[in-house]
């Protein structure tokens, strides 16, 4: 079909189409009238609407609302079925992937165990495909899939940078391999930038254009949200703080190659065990086996979590001396961005609670220059899938709601 043109009886029908949708994603289920109502149509307008979504195989009806006086009215939906889509998140430790239907509902997951030996390419389509089975799916009824990594891949060259603890995933030709493995669009982001869309979209971040979200996990990385958009940078390095130097720490020479730098050497998780037992904080148990996280993180949340739950004594002083590591850095962060809130995510400052938080924005006021809000993040489950998730339904969710093609 050509592409309607601005004032045509067409466009005018996408646009209302795309509104009700969105009315629908975010109301749940409606009726004809509310529908009318929230878009400002008439009835016969509304009701041709709906049959034309319908018809398209859009909405479905759901039932009817038996709730309210007079005669029942049929309720409608975004029809979940009417398209899917994946998403994948790769650690050092775990390739683990999703599948989501139209509205946003996870459908099927699987993970493997990440192996070098494997290959990038076989590690990605093995969790894929468990996902796509564990939802009664085929792969060709994936949309869209987004793929969620460490580093960043180059755009200048397709290489992925910043991530040297990922092997097996730093081949020139990887993205042609996967692009020809799997058979519909493919798009890769930084985990740390997902997590940042999942908070702005679901959780801590909404309604905000300017922020920040500082992640600490396998590693310390941010997120940088200017005018409501990620800011990637040149390579896509923006926001791999772990890489830079920090007073307290002495320089690390060529960090990437190093795969470290200093604001990651002075307060990732691989420093709280030590930190606690100076300040005389007992180590806790290793962790059980199938523990999510690396041995190091997974002390690192122990430790810290324990310590909030009692934040007093040597657990107090253990949360201040961590604070005081970790606003080091983000002090520089918000000398350059002034962003309007801090997100605060990944286990490792999740598990300090909100003493963690009080006391990072206390040194945080004495270390910069502004004072932005520091928040939890809000999205608790796996955030970078699904960061990866809502990014692919936003990119397909344009594509079906059009209905001007």
């Amino acid at each position: 079909m050509p592409a309607a043109t601005p004032g045509t009886p067409s466009l005018l029908r996408a646009m209302n189409d795309r509104a009700a949708l969105e009315l629908l994603l975010a109301h749940g289920p409606l009726s004809r009238t509310r529908i009318g109502s929230l878009t400002g149509l008439s009835k016969p307008t509304a009701s041709q609407l709906l049959a034309r979504l319908e018809a398209a195989g859009l909405v479905v009806a759901t039932g009817t609302d038996d709730g309210r006086p007079g005669p029942s009215a049929q309720l409608y939906s975004v029809n979940p079925r009417a398209a899917y889509v994946g998403g994948l998140d790769v650690t050092p430790g775990r390739v683990l992937a999703a599948v989501a239907d139209l509205t946003g509902t996870v459908v099927g997951t699987h993970e493997v165990p990440y192996t070098e030996g494997a290959g990038a390419v076989g590690q990605v389509t093995e969790a894929l495909g468990g996902a796509v089975k564990a939802a009664g799916l085929h792969r060709s009824d994936l949309h869209r899939v987004v793929i969620a990594t460490p580093g960043a891949f180059d755009p200048q060259t397709g290489r992925l940078r910043y991530a040297g603890h990922l092997p097996g995933w730093h081949s020139p030709t990887l993205l042609d391999e996967l692009a020809a493995a799997l058979p519909m669009p493919v798009e890769y982001e930084n985990d740390v930038n997902l997590a940042a869309v999942a908070e702005q979209r679901l959780g801590a971040a909404r309604g905000h254009q300017d922020f920040v979200l500082l992640w600490n996990e396998e590693g310390l990385g941010a997120a940088l949200v200017l005018g409501g958009r990620l800011h990637r940078g040149w390579t896509g390095g923006a926001g791999e703080v772990g890489f830079l130097p920090v007073p307290g720490h002495p320089l690390v020479r060529r960090p990437a190659r190093a795969n470290t730098g200093g604001y990651q050497e002075l307060a990732g998780a691989q420093v709280v065990p030590g930190l606690a037992a100076e300040l005389g904080v007992e180590a806790e148990p290793a962790p059980p086996a199938g523990d999510p996280y690396g041995p190091e993180v997974g002390a690192a949340v122990a430790l810290l979590a324990r310590a909030a739950a009692t934040p007093d004594g040597s657990h107090l002083r253990f949360l201040q001396a961590y604070a005081t590591l970790l606003a080091t850095g983000l002090a520089s962060l918000v000398a350059v961005l002034d962003p309007e809130i801090v997100v605060l995510s990944g286990a490792v400052i999740a598990a300090g609670g909100d003493p963690l938080r009080r006391l990072l924005e206390e040194e945080l006021a004495e270390l910069a220059p502004s004072r932005p809000r520091l928040v939890s993040g809000e999205v608790p489950e796996r955030p970078v899938l699904r960061g990866a998730l809502e990014t692919a339904l936003a990119a397909t969710r344009d594509e079906v709601f059009d209905t001007s093609r």
